[in-house]
């Protein structure tokens, strides 16, 4: 039996990752002066940013701003913020060009709506991106009601799984993304302390073939160490595998598991040393993140992008590996007095934050500048980061700036896992010093944490046809080349130029792609061969579909 001290309170680590919130969004209010706490929150400040005199829509007080205030509704910001580099400019240095304003995605042009080398972020740039990148996702101005929504944040009674956890254990409120982009360059960070000089999600080949950067996963199998990448049902894929394809393909099948597993090992102590969750990233919201696109948004023209997006997916599904990690009892193996669970995000998504990020070195010096010219010498800013552990003080705030590869230094530290990986988690600061309680403080003694009730979400693709997320839309044609390098024989029209694949084909593709590449997240109830009518079927119903649509449906679906 292993002895019950802190000097084992990381013999195994649980680390989750969620989506695309800021710290202030999610966190800004859990603390105030009145709580005696040095945390550097939301509550007692005035923060606003200002409103571009070019928007048709100004505040009617007359001010010229929109200040932060709590957010009235779960799904907020709808619809989603700009998440690229380009548009983390916009939000940090308010610094729009002019031809880029009222634009997306691969119609943004050099210069990127950069700033100047060595300019300090003055974080108001989130109304006036916000704005520009609703545009051409309504295909008109947002009313002021619209555009404010990225100026708020949650109260803790919205989010009682999350805010509850953060105050029961620890806190961090100086946690940096490593990139001033989206997810998958953040995600790339926290497992291998770099993205390979890649700054946006797409093309998501450039992650599949050019990603080949050492992975804390092969370090801990070099020292080892044991692990394994547990995906929320149904996803039938992981993002860790395909963000790291190289290095783990030969892994699919023995280290990558359904979140089921994780329960029953959790439950019977054989979890490895480090458990990587993912919540479902390709089709709906257990996974915090905002709705993307027209979801939600009423209109004419009804185009296949994202689902209703509520937050509350991700308290529930939060909620439910809480309750994995609480229930942990075993005597010899796994158990909450050796175990951390760690709960981390991968990226703001352009949601209001007040507090500038740094300057940082870039992971290789010698790299030259990335994609759309950034040369990786900034950091992303604040997102929530939460520590749990029987060995960490009640109602913790850790103040020491950390970023993600704060978790790679740390394994590094504790397991001897040699050199670091990087110039970034070469800087980065340990985080083992959160265990200072000399006794465990019993679960009996943990605060009572439970979600709100809410309907679990399931994908129906017959009743709204919104089910792919934008990460699902990004890795769809990395799905479709690697079914073709597996001598697939898919549909042609879907490989089609201006095809309109909808998120039912899409999601087809994941699943039979599954069979391929993530044999253990394969559908159970689904053959081969189940897959590839159900397939040949709704291609052709696209297709009389789409000769039924008028034009501008057909370019917008496309796109």
């Amino acid at each position: 039996m292993t002895d019950h001290t802190n000097a084992h309170a990381m013999d195994h680590v649980i680390l989750v990752l969620f989506e695309n919130r800021s710290l202030d969004n999610m966190l800004g209010h859990l603390y105030g002066p009145a709580d005696g706490k040095i945390f550097e929150g939301v509550i007692g400040k005035d923060l606003s940013n200002p409103v571009p005199a070019w928007a048709e829509h100004q505040p009617p007080d007359g001010s010229g701003v929109v200040r932060y205030h709590a957010a009235t509704d779960m799904d907020s910001p709808n619809p989603d913020s700009g998440e690229e580099y380009f548009h983390t400019n916009v939000q940090l240095f308010n610094t729009l060009d002019d031809h880029n304003r009222g634009k997306m995605g691969g119609d943004v042009t050099a210069p990127w709506n950069a700033p100047a080398p060595h300019t300090k972020p003055t974080m108001d740039g989130f109304v006036t991106d916000y704005i520009s990148a609703f545009i051409p996702q309504m295909d008109r101005q947002p009313t002021f009601e619209e555009y404010a929504q990225i100026m708020t944040g949650y109260l803790p009674e919205d989010i009682p799984v999350l805010s509850g956890l953060a105050r029961d254990f620890g806190v961090f409120d100086h946690w940096y993304s490593e990139v001033p982009s989206q997810t998958f360059m953040n995600r790339s960070f926290w497992t291998a302390a770099t993205s390979s000089n890649i700054t946006i999600n797409h093309p998501v080949s450039n992650f599949i073939n050019g990603n080949t950067a050492e992975t804390i996963f092969d370090r801990l199998e070099a020292h080892g160490k044991t692990w394994k990448v547990y995906v929320m049902e149904p996803c039938p894929v992981s993002f860790a595998g395909l963000i790291h394809m190289s290095r783990l393909k030969d892994k699919f099948e023995t280290n990558f598991a359904p979140f089921s597993q994780f329960e029953k090992d959790a439950k019977e102590g054989t979890l490895p040393n480090f458990s990587f969750i993912e919540p479902n990233l390709f089709a709906g919201h257990g996974d915090y993140h905002p709705a993307a696109d027209r979801a939600m948004v009423p209109g004419d023209v009804v185009i296949p992008f994202d689902p209703p997006s509520s937050i509350m997916a991700g308290e529930l599904f939060l909620n439910r590996l809480y309750k994995a990690y609480h229930s942990m009892k075993s005597e010899t193996g796994a158990n909450i007095y050796n175990t951390t669970l760690f709960i981390g995000w991968d990226e703001p998504g352009g949601t209001y934050d007040h507090v500038p990020p740094g300057d940082v070195p870039p992971p290789d010096p010698n790299a030259g500048p990335g994609q759309c010219d950034f040369a990786f010498d900034r950091s992303g800013y604040r997102v929530p980061a939460i520590v749990v552990s029987p060995w960490v003080e009640s109602g913790s705030v850790y103040n020491d700036e950390h970023r993600h590869t704060s978790m790679i230094a740390t394994l590094r530290k504790l397991w001897n896992l040699g050199d670091p990986f990087t110039a970034r988690d070469a800087i980065a600061r340990p985080f083992d010093y959160v265990f200072t309680r000399e006794t465990p403080r019993e679960p009996k003694d943990w605060a009572a944490i439970n979600a709100r009730p809410a309907a679990e979400y399931h994908v129906n693709w017959e009743y709204t046809n919104h089910s792919l997320s934008a990460l699902g839309k990004a890795a769809t044609p990395g799905i479709i080349a690697q079914l073709k390098a597996h001598g697939v024989e898919i549909p042609a029209e879907v490989d089609t130029p201006g095809f309109a694949l909808t998120p039912q084909i899409a999601w087809s593709l994941v699943e039979l792609a599954s069979y391929h590449l993530f044999p253990t997240l394969a559908p159970s109830k689904k053959s081969i061969d189940s897959l590839m009518k159900q397939l040949r079927e709704q291609v052709a119903q696209a297709e009389q579909a789409a000769k039924q649509q008028p034009a501008e449906v057909l370019a917008g679906a496309s796109a």
